[in-house]
């Protein structure tokens, strides 16, 4: 019989003293949970990114004209000529005016419908929606001013990603937030296995100094010890992903309900699904070589 099948029967006899890969023991059910969060915070973190990709790419060349003047006629007037120099200005791919009565139709809802409100007296700004070639730099905004100046003083330039700024800069917090969490999950798990680990090595000295003078090395004892490592994490990793998925199916659901386009654009494509799916075996590597060097490390102490 060799030292390595001794330590095997020594732990089929006494299942309490090394690593138990079975449901009832409590490691599974600690990854699972750390598995579980891992999924859902990932998830979370590229379906922020897949937002803002998508809502930095519909705005990235777009540009608003307001022309703000409190006449009519002449806000008309540097409207159509603005309109007019915008079209043929090199870079701008696209420019339209909107029409007024979409503009009431907006605004309607927060200036009030009552017997004898009137939209018309307002001094609501034209609007001009203006698509460039490409992104829409300083530069180039700055070019747009310029050209601007001479036939509506009145306008007004911007970038329509400027407007989300403070979004993106939130959606890159919430980002940096969640690879935070899973940095930590990942410590959590380490952590649990070391625990677990040295644990089973105290309550199994009598029998790892057995097999030591039977001839069995380190590393013979550390295998063991990694397949039960391997299965537990297995077990909890499974657990774990289906406990994920769901949640995520459910966020997905209450999100897409909001109706709002950058909600829907926090959708989630097959490489996002591989990259989840690969967590559970990102776990059970962490717990493997987690097991390994702590077993092999304790041991040089021990003997």
């Amino acid at each position: 019989m060799t030292a390595l099948s001794l330590l095997t029967r020594a732990r089929d006899s006494e299942p309490g003293l090394l690593p138990d890969p079975r449901l009832g023991s409590p490691m599974p059910w600690v990854i699972a949970i750390v598995i579980a969060l891992t999924v859902i915070a990932a998830a979370s973190g590229l379906g922020l990114r897949n937002a803002a990709t998508r809502a930095s790419a519909d705005l990235n060349g777009g540009v608003t004209v307001q022309i703000v003047s409190a006449s009519p006629a002449a806000r008309n007037a540097q409207a159509t000529a603005a309109l007019a120099a915008l079209q043929t200005m090199p870079g701008v791919a696209s420019a339209q005016r909107v029409a007024q009565d979409q503009l009431d139709t907006l605004l309607e809802p927060w200036l009030g419908t009552r017997p004898g409100d009137t939209i018309d007296d307002l001094p609501i700004p034209a609007l001009i929606d203006l698509r460039l070639t490409g992104t829409a730099t300083p530069e180039r905004i700055r070019a747009l001013r310029d050209r601007l100046a001479g036939v509506a003083p009145a306008a007004r330039v911007d970038a329509q990603a400027g407007w989300l700024t403070p979004v993106f800069r939130a959606i890159s917090t919430l980002q940096w937030l969640a690879g935070g969490l899973i940095a930590l999950l990942a410590i959590a798990t380490v952590a649990a296995v070391v625990l677990a680990a040295r644990t089973a090595l105290v309550n199994q000295r009598e029998t790892i100094e057995i097999v030591h003078m039977l001839g069995g090395t380190d590393a013979q004892i550390a295998r063991v010890f990694q397949r039960a490592a391997a299965m537990e994490a297995a077990a909890g990793g499974i657990i774990g992903l289906i406990a994920g998925v769901v949640a995520i199916v459910v966020l997905s659901g209450q999100f897409s309900s909001l109706g709002s386009g950058m909600a829907a654009g926090a959708v989630l494509g097959w490489t996002d699904w591989l990259v989840i799916a690969l967590i559970p075996i990102g776990g059970v590597v962490l717990a493997v070589v987690t097991a390994r060097l702590t077993v092999l490390s304790a041991l040089r102490r021990m003997l």
